[in-house]
């Protein structure tokens, strides 16, 4: 008997995730997850145009939070203001996507260079610029870049953690090292 289509794009779904976790993205082929889903390549072509259709698919939820922080971002005039929205609205959004970020931390470079995910290098110089309170000063930017990098690393690494014990850590963390915005 065969399975219903949606569940059967949900296994494969759960199976990328699985195998991405696993093996990373580039070591993870089409074949590997028609094996573990227990169907034909064809059937996972079938759902999924590509390995690069189920990435995308996969992180679509954490962009899409990512896009609405940085408009949130862009509508603030004061620097003040935008670096606590990005303080804030990032530990959230690294916070609910740590999974997506851990599955794929060490292979960002290569994925922003794919064309569904090359505007998120642009997001990630406007979060830069907001967190360093709009200052063009290299200091205030390095430390918007380390932040943001540890951030996303630190998800990644304390899964035992609560949400709630992490974001508090991670804010107040911010709050500590960054130099506040004029």
């Amino acid at each position: 008997m065969a399975r219903p289509t949606q569940q059967t794009h949900d296994e494969i779904l759960a199976a990328a995730t699985r195998r991405f976790a696993a093996t990373g993205y580039r070591g993870t082929s089409l074949q590997d997850i028609a094996r573990e889903v227990g169907c034909s390549k064809a059937a996972v072509l079938y759902h999924f145009a590509n390995k690069e259709a189920i990435l995308t698919e996969l992180m679509a939820p954490a962009i899409e939070v990512l896009q609405a922080l940085d408009d949130r971002i862009a509508a603030q005039a004061d620097p003040a203001r935008a670096q606590q929205v990005v303080t804030e609205g990032f530990v959230d959004l690294a916070v609910r996507f740590r999974g997506e970020i851990a599955l794929l931390r060490c292979e960002f470079p290569e994925l922003l260079q794919q064309p569904d995910f090359a505007h998120i290098h642009e997001i990630s110089e406007r979060l830069i610029d907001a967190l360093a309170g709009r200052s063009a000063r290299a200091s205030a930017r390095i430390c918007a870049l380390v932040l943001l990098a540890g951030i996303a690393e630190t998800c990644g690494q304390f899964a035992e953690v609560s949400d709630e014990d992490l974001r508090a850590a991670l804010l107040a963390l911010l709050r500590r090292a960054l130099e506040p915005a004029h």
